[in-house]
């Protein structure tokens, strides 16, 4: 099988050399040429000079799979493929969309009869090696015709993915997960700072972190990634207390609001993320940072 992978970036450059490791051809092309180069060089990816040159090197059915920035970008992106594409051929994104603007972009689609899905797409930097988790939202058809690509992505062929429903639930799932995601972290943090903030028992946070994680009804892959960080680097003096939000929180609040469903735990996680944004200080701001770097690669904001 043989397939396309718009954006190779730390995402969709690990995602197709773990495709490719699983007996998938992939057909890669990105803006920066060197991260082509590297693919080829190191996992036999198909190399592309440009989006039409990508699609030539495709047989038959098309599958295009796009790990681009969400908005704008996406947007163009797929509006420049539709010319490009035949009926019966099949869009993929696997970025983190809004769910509203995915099952928008699937009736474009549908109208020029081309397959579209929607990826919710978890993992990280860690999926090259452990496989990725996948919620997809897409017709009985595409999900059959992109499965085994699915199946050659996810943890085990069988587990780590999963036809959620139709075209916007992918995202839709992905959105309301990064939104518990950061209500578990909020709590860690929260809970690590206080642990750190009583000075007169000295206590070792790395220790903890690490006795936490067998037997303990708290342990988890997060709690697995902010213990092997902390046996690095406990005070975490060069990180500043700066957390970013990509999205997907606000998504989920303002998803509570429509839905008029109370998400207290959710909606205030996402708050603490805007007031580490302005000028206050914590070790739990330090503690949040290192996570998103730990599991996603997110870049932390450094002291000076």
């Amino acid at each position: 099988m043989k397939i396309a992978m718009l954006g190779l970036g730390k995402m969709g450059g690990n995602m197709s050399a773990r495709l490719i490791r699983n007996g998938v051809s992939v057909v890669g092309y990105d803006n920066n040429q060197s991260l082509v180069e590297e693919l080829v060089n190191t996992e036999n990816l198909i190399g592309a000079t440009s989006v039409e040159d990508t699609l030539s090197k495709l047989d038959g059915q098309k599958i295009i799979w796009m790990m681009l920035p969400a908005g704008e970008i996406t947007e163009n992106q797929i509006n420049e493929l539709i010319p490009l594409l035949s009926p019966g051929d099949i869009i993929i994104d696997g970025g983190n969309s809004n769910y509203k603007h995915s099952v928008k972009r699937g009736k474009i689609l549908e109208e020029h009869e081309i397959g579209f899905m929607d990826c919710g797409t978890s993992g990280g930097v860690w999926g090259l090696d452990n496989g990725y988790c996948l919620m997809v939202g897409a017709t009985t058809e595409v999900a059959k015709a992109v499965e085994p690509v699915l199946r050659a992505l996810a943890v085990t062929p069988q587990t780590g993915w999963l036809h959620a429903g139709p075209v916007g639930s992918g995202h839709f799932t992905k959105m309301i997960h990064n939104g518990i995601e950061y209500g578990m972290m909020e709590s860690f943090a929260e809970g690590l700072e206080l642990l750190k903030g009583k000075e007169e028992f000295n206590l070792d946070i790395a220790q903890i972190t690490e006795l936490w994680r067998h037997g303990s009804v708290v342990r988890s892959w997060l709690l697995d990634l902010t213990a092997e960080a902390l046996k690095a680097d406990q005070t975490m003096d060069e990180i500043a207390p700066y957390v970013a939000d990509s999205g997907e929180g606000r998504w989920t609040v303002v998803e509570s609001i429509e839905q008029g469903i109370p998400c207290p735990v959710l909606t205030l996680a996402l708050q603490v993320r805007f007031r580490s944004q302005e000028k206050q200080k914590g070790y739990g701001y330090k503690v949040l940072s290192t996570m998103r770097n730990a599991f996603g690669g997110h870049l932390m904001k450094k002291k000076g």
